[in-house]
């Protein structure tokens, strides 16, 4: 059995995020996965479900739901129960090609923002690999970060000046990076910006960002972060889950870039 698969950037869920690649792709795919991760995050495969239903044709394409494993809890051992997980996802992959694709072709996968960027989607395509004859192809897609800087209308960089792209736990381990200008946070479900020393740092927060449902707040760190929490748990409140990436910035950078 030999399989195509395509892993398809989709941006933060808008069907404008996804390109004409990214389109054309997903329409000569037989069979298009889509992860559930329970009851209670059911929106998140439903935005995965709404895009196929505008994106692809009728008929001809296959749509099959398949459940994502859950990663094991605590502290200890992160990489290895990270390495674990994988390999219970491709595991999940390939049941899910097998029952519902037995002769092989193509397989879509829609994944958030851009495959590439704090994604692992190519790594489990590694691990499905070894157990199948596959062939895998990326199209890219928008990021989270660049959903957010346009929903600021900001630059992602000072004029000569250094980003570093890091995720919550690394920031709660490390602190602020050393000779950082400006960092970009992805992945931080515990909001690690509060354990941050505030002053002089600028905060710019957006949560289910390019969507109907976005939030956006930004300014001096100490005065906005509980207005953050508080539109977080709201936000949990109402959708069982929050999306959200935010970027950070010493405010020296922002007073010698508007001097210059």
């Amino acid at each position: 059995m030999k399989v195509h698969l395509s892993l398809i950037g989709m941006g933060t869920g808008n069907p404008d995020h996804i390109t004409r690649q990214g389109m054309a792709e997903l329409r000569r795919a037989q069979l298009v996965l889509v992860p559930r991760k329970g009851d209670d995050k059911a929106d998140l495969a439903e935005v995965r479900l709404a895009l196929c239903r505008e994106l692809l044709p009728p008929e001809g394409t296959m749509v099959a739901n398949f459940e994502m494993p859950v990663r094991e809890g605590g502290q200890t051992d992160y990489l290895g129960a990270v390495n674990r997980w994988h390999d219970a996802i491709a595991q999940a992959w390939l049941d899910a090609i097998q029952q519902h694709l037995p002769a092989g072709g193509a397989v879509a996968l829609l994944v958030w923002g851009d495959p590439s960027l704090y994604d692992s989607s190519l790594r489990i395509a590694q691990r499905l690999a070894l157990r199948m004859d596959l062939s895998v192809s990326l199209v890219p897609g928008i990021t989270a970060l660049q959903a957010l800087t346009a929903a600021h209308a900001i630059p992602l960089n000072e004029i000569n000046a250094s980003v570093l792209i890091t995720t919550g736990r690394q920031l709660r381990a490390s602190g602020w990076p050393a000779c950082a200008d400006t960092v970009a946070v992805l992945l931080d479900g515990q909001a690690s910006f509060q354990d941050l020393n505030a002053d002089g740092l600028h905060i710019w927060w957006g949560a289910f960002l390019g969507m109907p449902d976005q939030l956006c707040v930004s300014g001096p760190l100490a005065e906005v972060s509980a207005t953050i929490m508080r539109e977080r748990e709201q936000a949990r409140a109402r959708h069982g889950w929050v999306m959200d990436t935010y970027l950070l910035r010493r405010e020296r950078a922002i007073v010698e870039h508007h001097a210059d």
